[in-house]
């Protein structure tokens, strides 16, 4: 799969080693601020600051490519964004404008979300959920969609390398099948995958009545409260900008 992978124990999980609530509180934080501030004073310095977390985090796990891909991919907005307020005017700035402002706002949260995704557990986000109080009419679903975007995943490498056996793809033969070919089939997958998702959960006796035990271990370390520490800061120094603003 490609970008995201489930492992059952931290012990043989790459990169930094951060708590499920530590997690929730960095893309709380990124996706936050990277959409409710503007490029003024001094969140043009935290802003760039936030976009290089998930950066650092899909480093950590040695996920080369998809790291560099996202880093190349914000650093060219960005700068795009910066050159169509400062030169570029009209329509064409505001083309340029829109596309780069969506993307240096969008990508740094979902890199983030995948990050969680990718390095959690399920078994860890509800141990995480459990210990906040957290009911089980969210905890639940959110189980179920921790595998299954990347249980869709799989399902969509499985077709694409099937069609691509019988020559349906861009640029062969048959290229306005491939949508056919490949849409149909996910399409029917997500609707299977989701009620045997669904099964599973309650077959590993989510919601029932007696309280649960995990065997993983979670819990905040050093690197979480740097972790929760920049969140802090990065929240501390917006409120101090919007206080300058007025």
């Amino acid at each position: 799969m490609n970008g995201l992978s489930f492992s059952a124990t931290t012990e043989k999980r790459k990169g930094i080693l951060l708590d499920p609530r530590t997690k929730l509180i960095l893309l709380l934080t990124i996706t936050t601020l990277m959409f409710s501030t503007s490029n003024e004073g001094i969140m043009n310095i935290v802003k760039p600051c936030l976009s290089l977390v998930p950066f650092a985090l899909i480093l950590s796990e040695r996920r080369f490519k998809t790291a560099g891909k996202y880093l190349v991919l914000y650093a060219v907005c960005f700068i795009l964004e910066r050159i169509a307020l400062t030169s570029l005017s009209g329509l064409l700035s505001f083309i340029v404008l829109a596309v780069t402002s969506i993307m240096t706002r969008f990508a740094p949260g979902i890199m983030t979300g995948a990050y969680l995704i990718s390095s959690t557990s399920v078994s860890e986000f509800i141990g995480a959920m459990e210990r906040m109080h957290i009911t089980e009419k969210i905890v639940i679903p959110m189980s179920v969609i921790f595998r299954f975007f990347p249980t869709i995943s799989e399902e969509y490498q499985a077709i694409r390398d099937a069609m691509k056996m019988r020559g349906i793809r861009f640029g062969g033969k048959n290229p306005f099948l491939m949508v056919e070919y490949r849409l149909v089939p996910l399409m029917v997958s997500v609707v299977k995958i989701g009620d045997e998702l669904s099964a599973a959960a309650l077959t590993r006796g989510l919601g029932a009545p007696v309280k649960r035990t995990n065997v993983c271990q979670i819990g905040f370390h050093v690197q979480d409260l740097i972790a929760i520490l920049f969140c802090v800061i990065c929240f501390a120094l917006f409120l101090f900008q919007q206080q300058i603003s007025f």
